[in-house]
């Protein structure tokens, strides 16, 4: 299966650079995954059409302010750093630029003093560990110095920092938002509680993986990253009842999918209290084991993104549905509009 099957023309000015004021009330587009039906409407209209005895599985974990501005603090020099993964202690992998101006040693200075680094090992593409030091809690000093890391097709500045954040954003570590579950806000979930629908939650910590292009002609020669889940016991009993009583298990966004299709691949269809590393990868041809219907925003062209919802609608639907949003002038990526694959 070749990647070229998965592109599609997207004029740049429908990448949506800021998101709307009111969360619900970004377009949504409802495909119907067996016919390719699509129904246009607005996000906050989800309410009809879920049942009561359904289950939304949205992701809580909390996107890191992980874009520091330092300085070498032998020369002045500004280094930009990026926070991608907690190692032992204070030690982070990280992304720094410009990278030749940072050697094992270097030590890099954050607000004044506040917050320091040093690089205790150089890696790769640009990557380094830093080892931080500093007085205090480091989140709080992060919150205070680091800036959201924004997805690269993101021009513009982001006034109000929150709104990179879903409204029950919960566990720190991800280096870019769930975004498809940026159109929730605190009262449609209190309505759709009130109507009868299961809310739960996983943690799943988005990697800047998820932003790399898929560099191969075929698509199963592409490696996907790491990244780390986690499901508690509670969650597991109640999707399993869900289930066992008829009602619909629906993921929101691409990362609570994955999540869910990791848990029950591993375990006949059932749902366990277990966490660790995924790097699931589907595509058409893959047999949905864990989830029965999705919301999700619009992806990039041959991302790993859309592979994954068409292998739940199917190519022909996906990119017919693409073809209409375009036509339709959708907001695309991020802070864009929404689908709802059912």
């Amino acid at each position: 299966m070749k990647v070229d099957l998965f592109d599609f023309y997207l004029p740049e000015e429908l990448i949506a650079q800021t998101p709307l004021e009111d969360r619900t009330s970004s377009r949504l587009m409802i495909v119907n995954k067996e016919t390719g039906d699509l129904e246009h409407r607005k996000f906050k209209d989800i309410y009809e059409y879920i049942n009561p005895g359904d289950c939304f599985v949205l992701n809580d974990t909390r996107v890191l302010p992980a874009r520091l501005h330092g300085e070498k603090e032998d020369t002045g020099a500004h280094i930009e750093v990026l926070l991608l993964k907690q190692q032992k202690d204070d030690k982070w992998e990280t992304l720094v630029k410009p990278a030749k101006r940072v050697k094992e040693g270097t030590v890099i200075s954050f607000g004044d003093g506040t917050l320091k680094a040093v690089c205790v090992k150089e890696l790769e593409h640009g990557g380094r560990i830093l080892d931080f030091q500093y007085e205090g809690i480091f989140y709080e000093i992060l919150d205070q110095l680091g800036e959201m890391p924004l997805p690269p097709y993101i021009k513009e500045k982001l006034d109000d920092q929150d709104r990179y954040q879903t409204v029950y954003a919960k566990e720190r570590g991800s280096a870019a938002a769930p975004t498809a579950g940026l159109h929730f806000t605190t009262e449609l979930l209190d309505a759709l509680k009130k109507k009868g629908v299961h809310i739960a939650f996983i943690t799943l910590h988005v990697g800047l993986g998820t932003f790399r292009p898929v560099n191969v002609e075929d698509v199963d020669k592409h490696e996907m990253h790491a990244e780390f889940y986690q499901l508690n016991k509670e969650t597991a009993a109640l999707l399993n009842s869900v289930r066992g009583q008829g009602g619909r298990i629906i993921s929101v966004g691409t990362t609570s999918t994955r999540t869910l299709e990791t848990i029950a691949s591993a375990n006949n269809g059932e749902f366990v209290e277990s966490s660790g590393w995924t790097s699931i990868f589907i595509y058409p041809g893959y047999e949905f084991k864990g989830i029965d219907g999705m919301i999700t925003n619009f992806h990039l062209p041959k991302s790993t993104l859309i592979m994954l919802v068409s292998a739940l609608a199917g190519r022909e639907n996906i990119l017919h549905a693409y073809e209409t949003a375009v036509k339709e002038r959708y907001r695309f990526f991020s802070f864009g509009d929404a689908m709802f694959i059912q």
